[in-house]
């Protein structure tokens, strides 16, 4: 994000929520949703993103959370799994995806669709 100069003219910040008290914490995440649902779920995604854009008070937010690998996953949240989502004024939009390849590269394809998906929301 930060790699394109004039990025602090729209980037306020970030948050690695990688435990599930940091998802609590800071980006408002409910504990009986990340119980009920799991921490890879479209409703922790929705809600992290609906939380990243609370804390930064931004216009957008963006929420990913996914089984990057190699091991983690099951039959019904296999690896490459990831939910991605961006909340905006007019609603949170959150979409699923399985990816395949090394833990690097189901990140990076996460990222880029994490991109993709704000495009969207902001044409």
């Amino acid at each position: 994000m930060t790699n394109v100069p004039g990025a602090s003219a729209v980037f306020r910040g970030g948050v690695v929520a990688y435990s599930n008290e940091i998802k609590e914490s800071l980006l408002g995440v409910n504990p009986s949703v990340l119980r009920d649902c799991g921490a890879v779920s479209e409703s922790v995604a929705r809600q992290m993103a609906e939380g990243a854009r609370r804390l930064f008070a931004a216009d957008y937010g963006v929420g990913v959370t996914g089984i990057a690998g190699p091991s983690g996953g099951t039959a019904e949240k296999p690896v490459g799994l990831a939910f991605v989502a961006v909340a905006a004024s007019e609603g949170t939009v959150v979409r699923r995806h399985v990816f395949s390849g090394t833990r690097e590269d189901i990140k990076n394809q996460t990222a880029d669709m994490a991109f993709v998906l704000l495009k969207e929301v902001l044409s």
